[in-house]
């Protein structure tokens, strides 16, 4: 004769069963399980009506289990090992998913806003570390695309691209020369000013000159672009050295590499690159990392504001 388990049951009526048999006595069970002897019996009493036999005797001196509760003590261990076994790979699943978050992001974003963010995210997410890698715009798309972050930070992705992007900030570009070059005693300076200049450009694979030199072409704007690098970093350092100002967007003058340089709004038109999200679509965000997705967002409307 089998004994299937009662689906009406709880898990702590199983329990307790399983606790009185290890024991052999109602009170160490009781205090294994930090429950009242009486309650204990309760829950012994509610398995023995749902199974329909009785599972436990119980004298003056010993605590026994009867025939039927020998059969059906092994099966209910065995439940209890696989739903414990379960509870246990999906809380610490959870765990790895909240417990890091990588994200991507262009340098400049990462200077600008990031250093805030993760100080306000903290406050709610204490032990979830942040992992940023500091990428170019296409490494970034890259880096969201095959799952090594979970979302990006950085400029607009192609119309035939897989992931998705959301607008967040608008950074114009102006114009970055040393403090002491006559353009920055300007009160306002206009793209005219700039036509006889040896300008400091970052090369044609970037998003920042693709970005820009979309804007002039519509604008029928030439520039002269005299010295080449590959990172914005590097036209700071140059701009710095006194080899020419360059063109470059407003976050990307604002941490410490810009040193004693200055930075001015060219204006008529202005011209701006577009900073926002990036995901793969349909993606679940864990709690912690839509945390972090809704704090930057603030920031950015703040600073819009």
């Amino acid at each position: 004769m089998t004994f299937p388990i009662p689906m009406n049951c709880e898990l702590l009526d199983l329990r307790a069963l399983v606790a009185v048999a290890d024991g052999r006595s109602f009170m160490r069970a009781a205090q294994q399980l930090n429950l009242s002897q009486p309650a204990l019996s309760r829950r012994i009493q509610k398995l023995e009506q749902a199974v329909g036999t009785v599972l436990v005797e119980r004298t003056t001196r010993t605590v026994r289990l009867t025939a039927a509760g020998a059969q059906v003590v092994p099966l209910i261990r065995r439940m209890l090992q696989e739903i414990d076994g379960s509870l246990v790979g999906l809380m610490a699943q959870g765990e790895r998913a909240a417990g890091r978050i990588t994200l991507a992001s262009i340098p400049s974003a990462t200077v600008q806003f990031l250093p805030e963010v993760l100080q306000r995210f903290s406050l709610d997410y204490r032990n979830t570390r942040v992992r940023i890698l500091d990428l170019s715009a296409g490494e970034c798309a890259e880096a969201v695309r095959t799952g090594e972050a979970e979302f990006g930070l950085s400029l607009p992705v192609g119309p035939d691209s897989d992931l998705a992007y959301t607008a967040l900030h608008d950074d114009p570009y102006g114009l970055v020369c040393r403090k002491d070059d006559p353009l920055a005693a300007k009160g306002e300076v206009g793209w005219a000013d700039l036509v006889d200049r040896r300008l400091v450009t970052v090369h044609r694979a970037s998003g920042n000159r693709t970005t820009l030199e979309a804007g002039l072409a519509a604008q029928g704007i030439n520039l002269s672009w005299f010295y080449e690098v590959t990172r914005l970093t590097s036209a700071l350092a140059l701009a710095d050295a006194g080899l020419g100002p360059s063109v470059l967007p407003q976050l990307a003058c604002a941490g410490p590499e810009a040193g004693n340089l200055v930075w001015r709004p060219l204006r008529d038109p202005i011209i701006f690159r577009s900073i926002g999200l990036l995901q793969r679509p349909g993606a679940q965000l864990s709690p912690a990392c839509a945390r972090l997705v809704s704090l930057l967002s603030e920031a950015w409307t703040k600073a819009k504001a």
